[in-house]
């Protein structure tokens, strides 16, 4: 089996040139309820770029460099900024019935998203390196052994939660969102609701 072709092929199959790279946007998508997804996209790529600033200089240098205190302080408004955003476009698209037309793969898919963001979220909040992570960390351990998963995610573990936030849970997250935007593409924008009869005659 040669990945490659198959993938060439099933994005040839499901997607048109218009499709990846549209040039014309259906007149309802001017609705200010259609922005905030390129909101969350957008924090989320500054997230990553000022996390790989953070995770290049270190602890030592945004707990105690100016430059790196500015840094970081970028960081943490970036994912203020993507989580309100996420969270107005889940609710935007819920009450659009975003899932109508068979679009159910691209609202499961961005539910995935949406959990991996929030335990994203957790271990960078345990990753600050400061007497906040410590007592989250030793809050939290806790919760993890009554869940059942203390012995796989250890919350007192420094090294496993760095690696987690810094490389695995991004590339994760980066998929989903790379898929989720594929999807979308491929079955477009969803219409909105038509408004109801109001049953008077015109």
């Amino acid at each position: 089996m040669n990945l490659t072709r198959k993938t060439q092929e099933m994005i040839r199959d499901n997607m048109s040139m218009e499709d990846a790279l549209p040039t014309k946007m259906p007149v309802y998508v001017n609705s200010f309820a259609y922005i905030f997804g390129v909101i969350t996209l957008s924090a989320l790529g500054f997230v990553v770029i000022t996390g790989i600033i953070l995770a290049a200089f270190g602890p030592q240098w945004y707990h105690f460099s100016n430059a790196g205190h500015f840094v970081n302080s970028l960081h943490f408004w970036g994912v203020q900024i993507f989580f309100a955003a996420l969270l107005a476009h889940l609710l935007t698209k819920f009450f659009m019935a975003a899932w109508r037309d068979g679009r159910w793969k691209t609202w499961v898919i961005g539910m995935f998203a949406f959990a991996l963001s929030i335990f994203e979220a957790y271990t960078g909040y345990l990753s600050q390196t400061n007497w906040d992570s410590q007592w989250i960390a030793v809050q939290a351990k806790d919760a993890m052994n009554a869940l059942g998963i203390g012995g796989f995610f250890n919350t007192m573990n420094t090294a496993q939660v760095l690696t987690l936030h810094v490389a695995v849970i991004p590339l994760i997250l980066v998929a989903f969102v790379l898929i989720h935007l594929i999807v979308v593409r491929s079955d477009g924008p969803v219409k909105p609701l038509e408004e109801k009869d109001s049953g008077r005659k015109k």
